[in-house]
């Protein structure tokens, strides 16, 4: 199959791996950082059970890193984001969130920290790289913000780690979760980090030359089929039932942190200065007036996934939408993530919410819907 079929032109950016997922059963790509990503290699379902029972290698080359280095390059990292990254190791991951001067949210990023001077924001879908650099060109700090050759794999599930062993040694398999190595592969540096979009057991493999993208992939493919190895795509079920969310989804410039039971990520009381700090102290001492939640709906399962905000509704008054939905056959039932005003938000609350023409029944629940202390990423 010709890639010309998914193809928009020029504008939007093939991934070095692109080929090679078209090559190994890509259906469909979606648009995402102005590249391609692979969304469909057949049935969702199986994709599904590849990733939990096995392991699946993904194309998230979408996850473009935006640099910043230079001397003021951690005074500048920390102005972005609420998280206090102060105490952050070189070769250690954070999940952070940066924010505006409103306290909404910009990205919800991965930062890398790859030396004292030198930071990667592995980025959700949103023009960080042009944020950043406005704002760097007010903060009179010395930073340069770019974005690098650099283009991330996921090898996610219960088999990934004898995977990452067979493919490149000792040290990447024996990572502790959210941490990073270095790996000299056939001439070509790989950063390796045991993180990933799963909350399964997993490792991202960052390639630092473009070139060599579809060398890399049937490496770690032949590598990997003895231990059940597929090629595959991120998955909504799984995701939705760890309730990870989806940026321009789930949490956009629109939400602020304490609305998405963020709070973990915030820190206000240190001394130290960043973007949203008044925004978000402000917000925390008024209150929040609506919350992210999860749902279960009844009926039969829903088929695909929401292409639209639901709307959520108590007593026929509108409350709130869902953001994300989809049925999980490990579960049995229809789960989702949305976005209710309060009270609405005790577990137990039910509503209606209009599928497909159809009305049915919501019930507020407990998130994430499976294994809620992340055993399987943490642990493996």
């Amino acid at each position: 199959m010709s890639f010309k079929k998914f193809s928009f032109g020029t504008q939007v950016r093939k991934s070095p791996f692109s080929d090679s997922a078209l090559k190994w059963g890509a259906q469909g790509f979606s648009v995402y950082n102005h590249m391609y990503i692979p969304r469909d290699f057949g049935d969702p379902v199986q994709n599904f059970w590849n990733l939990v029972n096995e392991a699946i290698l993904c194309d998230v080359a979408v996850e473009r890193q935006v640099e910043i280095s230079g001397a003021d390059a951690a005074e500048f990292s920390q102005l972005l984001t609420c998280r206090d990254i102060s105490k952050c190791q070189v070769g250690q991951c954070k999940y952070v969130l940066l924010t505006d001067k409103d306290g909404g949210i910009v990205n919800d990023p991965v930062m890398l920290k790859l030396a004292e001077d030198k930071f990667w924001f592995s980025i959700a879908d949103s023009d960080v790289l042009l944020w950043a650099r406005g704002l760097a060109a007010y903060a009179d700090l010395d930073v340069k913000i770019s974005e690098p050759d650099v283009s991330p794999l996921q090898l996610q599930g219960p088999q990934s780690r004898a995977i990452i062993k067979a493919a490149f040694g000792n040290g990447p398999a024996e990572l502790k979760y959210y941490r990073f190595t270095w790996v000299n592969w056939r001439g070509v540096e790989l950063l390796i980090s045991r993180t990933g979009w799963s909350s399964e057991l997993g490792y991202e493999i960052f390639l630092t030359d473009g070139s060599r993208g579809a060398e890399l992939w049937e490496y770690i493919m032949e590598v990997g089929a003895p231990m059940g190895l597929k090629p595959g795509h991120t998955s909504t079920i799984r995701r939705i039932e760890a309730a990870m969310l989806s940026y321009q989804a789930d949490l956009s410039i629109e939400n602020n942190p304490f609305e998405l039971g963020m709070e973990r990520l915030v820190d206000l009381d240190g001394e130290f200065n960043f973007l949203a700090k008044d925004a978000l102290q402000e917000i925390r001492s008024q209150g929040i007036r609506r919350k992210q939640v999860g749902l279960v709906i009844d009926g039969e399962p829903i088929e695909g996934s929401n292409d639209y905000f639901w709307e959520l509704r108590v007593a026929d008054i509108l409350v709130g939408k869902v953001t994300s939905a989809i049925y999980s056959p490990r579960l049995s039932k229809n789960i989702a993530l949305g976005m209710i005003d309060l009270p609405n938000d005790i577990i137990g609350t039910r509503g209606e919410v209009e599928v497909s023409g159809q009305l049915r029944e919501f019930e507020v629940v407990e998130k994430p819907f499976f294994d809620p202390k992340k055993g399987l990423a943490i642990n493996g």
